[in-house]
């Protein structure tokens, strides 16, 4: 039995569940999510908990049983209580600034980098003097919100000699040493 599959779901006060041949609708403060479901997994919903099952012990039915009720888990924590990542810019110049849902990146290239972001996406921009500037993203969609995450980073990947380009807040690069190490 999957590990993650058989993991019952508790749903929160608040967020409503619906389940309609093979498509899983959740509601709740934070918005609404939508996921269609393979016809052989099997999802119920009984006294505010949902349980997904598998028909088979088959390989393909087992790595889509623990997939659908992570899927199903993480849209229920979305619409309760919602993701967010921050994404920090490191180096020189480096400066970004958001009008709307239209991102403004200057990463030392000749022009700047204009993102359009996607209107379930809550963007917030901090540029403080002596820190490097800040990208906060907020989402329901926890999929979604590490897709635009991904193409922001794309742009410009920290390197490790010098640690600069876009990075999560928080994370550790693994820093390589320059040519003189090897004296």
């Amino acid at each position: 039995m999957s590990r993650i599959g058989k993991l019952p779901i508790h749903v929160p006060a608040g967020v409503t569940v619906t389940i309609k041949e093979n498509v899983v609708t959740v509601k709740g403060a934070k918005g609404e999510l939508t996921q269609s479901i393979n016809s052989d997994i099997n999802v119920s919903l009984d006294n505010g908990t949902i349980y997904v099952t598998r028909p088979t012990d088959d390989k393909n039915h087992r790595a889509l049983h623990g997939l659908y009720r992570a899927l199903i888990h993480n849209m229920v924590v979305g619409v309760s209580e919602g993701y967010k990542k921050e994404l920090e810019l490191v180096g020189v110049g480096y400066r970004v600034a958001n009008t709307g849902q239209i991102l403004d990146l200057s990463l030392g290239y000749t022009h700047n980098i204009y993102l359009q972001l996607p209107k379930e996406i809550k963007v917030e921009t901090k540029s403080e003097r002596n820190k490097n500037p800040l990208i906060i993203l907020e989402s329901a969609d926890k999929q979604l919100l590490g897709q635009v995450c991904a193409k922001i980073r794309s742009f410009r990947m920290p390197e490790p000699y010098k640690g600069k380009g876009i990075k999560f807040v928080g994370e550790e690069i693994r820093r390589k040493s320059g040519k003189s190490a090897g004296k």
